[in-house]
């Protein structure tokens, strides 16, 4: 999956989150939550290995993502707008004295929802680039994580290795969901053309019989 990880944060208090994977990015995210300056609305990335930490933070709202850097920034993006419209769209004013991981029951399964969709169906990015989502990502900027939360020693990101598996097994049944469908279609279409065509020689044969026989009730 090319996003593995999301919160929703009102300030450093998180009220919902979900993870796609095991890994400890939920430990990170709360320190780059607390470490993040300033309480202007914001769109920035934060690379940590193979890793981008994206955040988008309007309102006083925070959301954040952790993706595959593969994803780019464009997808990521467009996710997070989704989501925060979405959260603000389902709680209103109720965010703003939200305790801690209140929405996090009911709004998990959204988030782990829109986050298989933008991972893996291909439609996402089409629909994006319709809505030229482009220009929300336009003035991003990039900084290393261990820049942010300025520690001397490296900051491990630990991603279990069942998130590749996950992946590919997603993919693989979509895959052979598509196959199936295909194979089906192209089945029916070869019944109906070898049926049509029996239909056909039928009738030529039941023509040439009944014209070789001079039976006038066949015509």
């Amino acid at each position: 999956m090319a996003i593995l990880y999301v919160l929703v944060a009102r300030g450093s208090v998180v009220l919902a989150e979900f993870s796609g994977t095991t890994t400890n990015a939920s430990a990170i995210a709360r320190q780059l939550l607390e470490k993040a300056p300033g309480n202007d609305d914001m769109n920035v990335s934060y690379s940590q290995d193979r890793y981008i930490f994206h955040v988008k933070r309007t309102d006083g709202l925070t959301v954040l993502c952790m993706a595959d850097e593969n994803a780019g920034r464009r997808i990521p993006f467009a996710f997070l707008e989704d989501i925060h419209q979405r959260f603000v769209r389902t709680y209103g004013r109720a965010v703003l004295s939200a305790q801690a991981y209140a929405m996090n029951d009911e709004f998990s399964r959204v988030m782990s929802q829109q986050m298989e969709y933008y991972s893996s169906d291909p439609n996402a990015d089409r629909i994006n680039r319709l809505k030229g989502e482009m220009s929300q990502v336009r003035n991003v900027m990039i900084e290393n994580i261990d820049k942010v939360l300025e520690r001397g020693d490296r900051l491990e990101l630990l991603v279990d290795k069942t998130e590749n598996l996950q992946g590919n097994t997603f993919r693989f049944r979509k895959q052979t969901r598509r196959f199936r469908s295909t194979v089906w279609w192209k089945n029916v279409k070869l019944t109906v053309m070898l049926i049509l065509l029996l239909l056909v020689i039928v009738y030529i044969v039941m023509a040439f019989v009944c014209h070789g026989l001079l039976l006038p009730s066949c015509f």
